[in-house]
């Protein structure tokens, strides 16, 4: 159900009904996607520079520093899984923006402050360095709020029932898509230079002030919204999905229920989904029908969770090793100026912003008058697209890393030109486009309508996991290849590792995760006919 905007929350009690033409739709959209474009402006203005900050004014090895990164980066991964356990069983995504922003500004405040201290002695770089680590936990414990629910809040303005606000539902997710990349371009340009060649004090503050643009955009939206209220009575969803699971491993050595699907369920229309996960339906003896057919619907989700890993593993390359081989290549644009190897993540960035409005005003209807479906493809056509262009990408860059590495063996004086790596960041800019809105979509939609915070959480998680995952192999080929091998294939001098190797290994797993997710793609039952 929808009400109007004088209703604070998604666990209130209905208001008045929600007027279509005053509330939500796009007027709503279009705001939040500034409000989320004001945080990936803070958010990233603070990530994408804390390796120099803490080898620098923290003086922090090269690799404790990048190891508290990557505690810190893990950490925020989960926090929304938390968060939005908070946000659909009690506070509602509303107030969880909310408390959640605040935290996030005190945290960015903190961080601030602590660049102002001046390290005279031990005890005054100790101070800083504690109230730096504290403020950088509240920014992750903040951001863990705001991210999952922001975007499922975004989503809520359109009516899914709707074949017009489907469509547009639909382009949202692109249009924040866009709206990131926009806002990841940006404050590459801006915070950074301020931190490095100006103060870090006013680099960090600055990240904070468009935190509180973005709480007070949000704010001034609230008689606008639409608030979902579609919680059954007393019921926790978290609660009413583990009592199935309960009673179906209670009821085990019962035969098993042939369960018509009801016309009655509230949350999900099922149609031949009912037809699967069969071991579930020895609950019905205790649980409702719509309550089956939401744990169904949980469960589903996890093999498309886990084969999406492989992605988020691959994807994790693009940060480290992709600016890594650039810095062995001859960045010089003219004597004396050269190329950050880390800039050409830009071209990412860059190439989503282009292709993400081309898809939407143009792909899209094109598809639409084939496949007759409103969305154009499935979501899960979409992520598989993504996928396979990941693959392209990582054999791109496989063959560019050796035929860098052929170039230096022939000649050392001779570097190969580190334009030669845009195809890769191009085509994995097409790929991250495809994928992360097809994510996004997939898991709000086809998750139960009181979990979707949760489902936006899953999604967030499989970029967190894929990062350890891609720590953990990193760490154990390092290991292998250094005791069979020669040299490590992630030697400090390039010229004598073997990233090429690494790459075709990426890709013959990219491979054989796209063929899995291909499989379960294909026996997926999408859990509303409209999303067909």
């Amino acid at each position: 159900m929808l009400i109007a905007g004088d209703e604070l929350g998604n666990t209130l009690p209905p208001g008045n009904p929600a007027v279509r033409v005053s509330t939500g739709g796009w007027k709503s959209a279009r705001l939040i996607i500034f409000v989320e474009m004001a945080e990936q402006f803070a958010s990233y203005g603070i990530s994408s520079n804390l390796i120099t900050y803490l080898t620098g004014p923290l003086g922090e090895s090269t690799a404790a520093a990048a190891a508290n990164i990557n505690a810190w980066s893990g950490t925020e991964s989960f926090l929304p899984l938390l968060w939005s356990f908070v946000a659909d069983s009690f506070l509602g995504r509303f107030r969880t923006i909310i408390i959640s922003s605040s935290i996030y500004i005190l945290g960015l405040g903190l961080l601030s402050f602590s660049a102002t201290i001046t390290s005279h002695s031990k005890d005054s770089n100790q101070l800083q360095v504690t109230l730096f680590f504290i403020s950088l936990y509240l920014i992750a414990f903040g951001q863990g709020g705001f991210s999952p629910c922001i975007k499922v809040f975004g989503a809520d303005q359109f009516d899914g029932n709707d074949l017009k606000e489907l469509k547009a539902k639909s382009s949202f997710f692109n249009w924040l898509m866009f709206g990131t990349c926009v806002s990841l371009l940006t404050t590459r340009l801006i915070s950074s230079y301020i931190q490095e060649n100006l103060s870090w004090s006013l680099g960090f503050g600055i990240p904070g002030a468009f935190m509180l643009l973005s709480l007070l955009l949000f704010l001034l939206g609230t008689k606008t919204y639409r608030f979902t209220t579609e919680r059954r009575g007393n019921k926790n969803p978290f609660a009413r999905i583990i009592r199935v699971f309960i009673e179906a491993v209670k009821s085990r050595r019962q035969p098993d229920l042939h369960i018509a699907n009801p016309n009655e369920t509230l949350l999900l229309v099922a149609h031949q989904s009912s037809k699967q996960f069969r071991f579930l339906d020895r609950a019905a003896v205790s649980c409702d029908l719509s309550e089956i057919q939401e744990a169904k619907a949980v469960v589903k989700l996890v093999p498309i969770w886990i084969n999406c890993l492989v992605y988020s593993t691959v994807c994790s390359q693009i940060p480290t090793f992709f600016t890594k081989q650039g810095s062995a290549m001859n960045r010089s644009i003219s004597p004396g100026l050269l190329v950050p190897a880390a800039s050409l993540q830009g071209v990412l960035s860059l190439t989503m912003a282009v292709f993400i409005p081309i898809y939407d005003r143009l792909l899209v209807p094109i598809a639409r008058s084939f496949t007759q479906n409103p969305l154009g493809i499935t979501t899960l056509q979409r992520i598989g697209t993504g996928m396979f262009l990941s693959n392209i990408a990582m054999v791109v860059a496989a063959l560019v890393e050796t035929k860098r590495l052929r170039t230096a063996q022939d000649d050392v004086t001779i570097m190969m030109s580190v334009w030669w790596l845009v195809p890769q960041y191009a085509i994995y800019g097409v790929s991250y486009a495809f994928l992360t809105t097809g994510l996004q979509e997939f898991f709000y939609d086809q998750i139960p309508s009181e979990l979707r915070s949760v489902g936006m959480a899953l999604y967030l998680s499989i970029f967190g996991v894929g990062s350890f995952l891609s720590s953990f192999m990193i760490s154990v080929i390092d290991k292998v290849s250094r005791q069979f091998c020669q040299t490590s294939w992630f030697d400090n001098d390039l010229s004598k590792a073997h990233l090429d190797y690494f790459y075709w290994l990426l890709a013959c797993v990219s491979s054989i995760g796209l063929a899995s997710y291909l499989w379960f793609a294909k026996s997926y039952v999408y859990n509303r006919p409209n999303t067909f």
